[in-house]
């Protein structure tokens, strides 16, 4: 059940009620794609870190270790060990974007593995299937995401196909969830908006799936090459339609900023990969912006990446001393980074949370951003 808490213009402040505990809105979900934080993050640090998701991928774990198995080690949650809420991404996304070759039938998607090549077929029961073998906490639906450049009509034929599969992922998902065996009874579903940059697709399809009274609604299909003006074009145009007494979830976004502007339309779950891969290459988050501490000017900087900052790596360690592992690629340096960034995005979460109960949103997101341009005086 979501609560919808208060609003500061558009802005949501939310409470999801779920099976695995409370998640407070806005939320940013910190991405383990293959049931682990890249850059040697366990879910202790997650714990310390603040984070109140963790997203894994569908397609990652059905092709490895496989969802056969972590069902047999009691789902996702005992598996790495993890008591909070999960998300699990449908695997549309990296069927379209890593596989090669595949052919799309009204059925699903016939296509190679990317690991060892061997055939897969996915479609939305497959998914569901998976993804209740996963347990996780919520659960997308599986759908198309066509190139952002794709013509009008191959998207229109796409998002038609798009809806026709929520449909059938929501039968799906109600009879698995009543099955004796299922680990989690209680899963959620989303689904999933998608329309490329065309404001009359996305309207129509939104009205389309918000009579299906899913359990959270997500934009798909943006931040994939199109430019930030077109993304929050978009979300202009289709927050309104999608039910505002139900979280909506901007797929893949992303920036700090994109995150600022995006709860400022009525987002209010996010997720990107932006944190950990920038982290593994010393690119750390700050709030006067961004720092890349394989510069030559850190070497005998001996403040830490952030002045206030509690997370693990600046509570301990010294600028030079990251820059100093990071040019020995010694695996620390990668980790102290992610740790950093991570902690920046969900204490960054909290402020907004913080701002939207206070009604002093714009305030907040003006400052913010004003500060991250300047950069370090």
């Amino acid at each position: 059940m979501y609560e919808l808490l208060k609003k500061d213009g558009l802005a949501k402040r939310g409470r999801l009620h779920t099976v695995h505990g409370v998640v407070e809105t806005p939320v940013f979900m910190n991405v383990g794609t293959a049931a682990a934080i890249k850059g040697a993050v366990s879910t202790t640090d997650l714990q310390e870190i603040g984070t109140q998701v963790e997203l894994s991928n569908t397609y990652h774990l059905h092709v490895r270790p496989g969802d056969e198995v972590v069902k047999k080690l009691g789902g996702i949650h005992k598996f790495m060990v993890w008591d909070k809420p999960v998300l699990t991404d449908s695997g549309g996304f990296q069927v379209f974007s890593l596989a090669g070759l595949r052919r799309i039938k009204e059925e699903g998607v016939y296509f190679n593995s990317h690991i060892d090549g061997r055939k897969i077929f996915m479609g939305p029961e497959e998914s569901m299937q998976i993804q209740s073998n996963l347990a996780s906490t919520i659960a997308m639906a599986f759908d198309e995401c066509p190139s952002s450049v794709a013509e009008k009509e191959y998207i229109e034929q796409s998002v038609n196909r798009t809806t026709r599969w929520l449909r059938r992922c929501k039968d799906e998902m109600a009879r698995l969830n009543q099955l004796p065996d299922t680990i989690n009874k209680n899963q959620l579903l989303f689904g999933i908006n998608q329309g490329g940059i065309y404001e009359d697709i996305r309207i129509r399809h939104a009205q389309e799936i918000s009579e299906l009274d899913l359990d959270g609604y997500a934009v798909g299909g943006l931040a994939v090459g199109e430019s930030h003006e077109d993304m929050y074009r978009i979300l202009d145009a289709v927050v309104p339609y999608l039910p505002e007494r139900k979280p909506t979830y901007l797929m893949g976004v992303g920036t700090p900023a994109n995150i600022l502007e995006a709860v400022d339309r009525g987002v209010d779950f996010f997720d990107c990969v932006y944190p950990s891969r920038n982290g593994r290459h010393g690119h750390v988050y700050t709030n006067y912006g961004k720092l890349n501490l394989f510069n030559a000017k850190y070497e005998l900087d001996s403040r830490p990446i952030e002045e206030g900052c509690s997370c693990p790596a600046c509570r301990t360690y010294s600028r030079a001393y990251i820059r100093h592992l990071l040019k020995a690629k010694e695996m620390l340096g990668m980790r102290l980074c992610v740790l950093h960034n991570l902690y920046f995005y969900n204490t960054m979460m909290a402020e907004i949370r913080e701002a939207i109960e206070k009604g002093n949103y714009q305030e907040y997101k003006k400052e913010k951003l004003c500060r991250m341009l300047e950069g370090e005086k």
